[in-house]
């Protein structure tokens, strides 16, 4: 937590406003957290009690609301979901900013993800450019609240970057070294160990209404990056698995239909020229100066 606190002082362009949800914490979260808000104006600390395990997807849109809830999101042009495990580059916001302001189709984006390794190098978490990052969504407030926020369910961070397509705005990260950052604890690891993060994110592709034929290809991918073949099988698992017992998926069908073929030029076409291919497309949807 310290590290993301001491990156996030030390940007270029620091936040006007950063809210830190203290999650009911029973560490030494709320005396380091006062300590930085007596040296720094701009943070300020909403505490949620009586939370008495981790929980991720629900909980974790939870808790960034319960901090969202008390801003005034009409003072500002740029909103940011942070997660308290990161080490940011200085510029890190000044950038996004900047090719924001150069494309104004951009609705959300970010960096790249990197987490340490066991021999100390820095490996990728593999996140496609037409996604930007769960721990990191930078948002301008106009699409934010056109595409009606976060759902509070897991896959949360992909189906944001889907309706934001569908409203005809873009989604994007880069792979820039100015703009790499290190997540200080791997994606789909979970404290519970890697095969119930890598379950739980079969699940919710299965919840976003990813198709089958698309999961498995996107498992088969999986299995060859780390941690190999378990996180790749875990996923596709947790999707079948899901299916089978018939679970709810996400209520909205026209957004499932929109995702099914979208995934599918994907497959036959690539994602980055299918990704692309809808941009264009989706270009007389973009409503630039409403907020909703």
């Amino acid at each position: 937590m310290r590290r993301t606190l001491d990156s996030v002082v030390a940007q270029t362009v620091r936040p006007s406003l950063w809210v830190i949800v203290d999650d009911g914490s029973t560490d030494q979260t709320p005396g380091i957290i006062a300590e930085y808000m007596g040296k720094y104006d701009f943070i300020r600390v909403v505490r949620r009690e009586g939370r008495d395990q981790r929980s991720v997807g629900p909980g974790v849109i939870d808790a960034f609301y319960a901090g969202l809830d008390t801003v005034d999101l009409e003072q500002f042009d740029y909103l940011c979901k942070l997660d308290l495990d990161l080490d940011l580059p200085a510029c890190y916001f000044e950038r996004l900013i900047e090719r924001m302001e150069q494309d104004p189709r951009i609705g959300t984006c970010s960096g790249k993800a990197y987490f340490p390794g066991a021999n100390g190098q820095l490996i990728s978490e593999a996140i496609g450019d037409e996604m930007s990052v769960g721990m990191t969504k930078f948002y301008r407030v106009a699409c934010f609240g056109q595409i009606g926020g976060f759902v509070r369910e897991v896959m949360w961070d992909g189906i944001d970057c889907h309706r934001c397509r569908m409203r005809g705005w873009i989604a994007f990260s880069w792979d820039d070294p100015e703009i790499r950052f290190t997540h200080l604890r791997a994606m789909g690891s979970s404290h519970k160990g890697v095969w119930t993060g890598r379950t739980r994110h079969g699940f919710g592709q299965y919840f976003m209404g990813t198709g089958l034929v698309y999961m498995t290809v996107s498992a088969f991918y999986r299995m060859t990056r780390p941690p190999l073949f378990v996180g790749g099988v875990g996923m596709w698992w947790g999707y079948v698995k899901s299916m089978l017992t018939r679970k709810p998926r996400y209520e909205d069908l026209e957004f499932r239909q929109f995702l099914r073929r979208y995934q599918w030029d994907c497959l036959l076409h690539g994602k980055a020229a299918a990704t692309q291919r809808l941009n264009a497309k989706q270009e007389t949807c973009w409503k630039p100066g409403v907020r909703e």
